[in-house]
């Protein structure tokens, strides 16, 4: 399989370089310093939970032409940069399909419109971490908490997503299948955007976060209004393994976010993330406050947190 990943990031990064590892015929695309970074001196990738390092001399281009040919092509960049390249995507009439690996609780309706239904595929990554001076430090997460998760558009388990699950499992990523991913990903904008907002309130830091026992408590009350709101919509939280989040007593979430947030994972996965993608967080926590106005449901942690978020602009 020809493949194609769009965005040089952490995530595409690692994504790219795991899969071209596995033996896929993979290019990376990357634009202004980080092309001439990998070009100069390929990928750099650093794993924090077994501190090995590897370089991965990986073929980089700068840009999609219009006759540019890929079986797959994975977007994989933040929300606030997708408008930007949703022509380029369409103007490519010939690779085959298009999977966004996109924070998007707001519907799919532009992404239909960019490359047709057909072609449309849509994923989350399971992974998560930071890059600095070239070198891209990540940590795979978990798969109970957050595998690699792809789905058709209509939810179906056709041949080619279970392909791709394969090739992503292969390079030795956990997959799960979603059979709706639009759920997915307004329950996990749910608690992320809530947990990135208490990581602003808190200075960018995790661990003064866990000895904020009022920003905790916020916290898991803006948690748990979230997933109220899903109710009042009739968005089934999904997967279902998260309303052990949905239904935990407040007291007893508190106890895991205020150890979690002292962790070299919490760091990892959480901080630098935020910190390093204020804007997009920023936007998926602006798409929830719309979804919280559009029901009958007073959300006042949600807001106080979102308020905390804006006000650091």
């Amino acid at each position: 399989m020809k493949i194609l990943v769009y965005g040089a990031g952490v995530l595409g990064s690692l994504y790219a370089a795991k899969l071209y590892q596995s033996g896929y015929e993979v290019t990376l695309l990357a634009r202004g310093n980080r092309y001439k970074e990998i070009e100069n001196q390929g990928l750099i990738l650093f794993n924090t939970a077994t501190k090995k390092q590897v370089k991965v001399d990986i073929p980089v281009v700068d840009g999609l032409g219009e006759n540019d040919e890929y079986d797959l092509i994975l977007v994989v960049v933040r929300r606030d940069q997708v408008t930007d390249i949703l022509p380029v995507l369409s103007a490519n009439k010939k690779s085959r399909a298009v999977m966004f690996m996109v924070n998007n609780s707001a519907g799919y309706d532009q992404w239909i419109k960019a490359v047709n239904r057909e072609r449309l595929l849509l994923g989350f990554a399971g992974a998560g971490g930071t890059r600095k001076n070239g070198v891209v430090y990540y940590h795979i997460v978990s798969p109970f908490l957050q595998p690699t998760t792809i789905a058709e558009l209509d939810g179906c388990i056709s041949q080619r997503i279970k392909k791709i699950a394969r090739i992503f499992s292969n390079a030795g990523f956990p997959v799960a299948i979603s059979k709706n991913m639009d759920a997915w990903q307004k329950t996990h904008v749910a608690w992320v955007s809530a947990v990135a907002n208490a990581i602003y309130a808190a200075g960018g830091d995790g661990k003064k976060l866990s000895n904020r026992k009022d920003l905790i408590r916020l916290l898991v009350s803006a948690i748990h209004e979230g997933f109220a709101v899903l109710k009042s919509m009739d968005i089934p939280v999904t997967p279902q393994k998260m309303n052990l989040i949905a239904f935990s007593p407040q007291i007893i979430l508190q106890k895991i976010i205020k150890q979690w947030s002292k962790t070299d994972h919490f760091d990892i996965i959480a901080t630098r993330h935020s910190l390093a993608a204020y804007s997009e967080m920023s936007m998926i926590s602006n798409d929830f406050q719309e979804m919280a106005r559009s029901v009958n449901l007073q959300t006042p942690a949600l807001d106080e947190l979102h308020k905390l978020m804006t006000e650091l602009k």
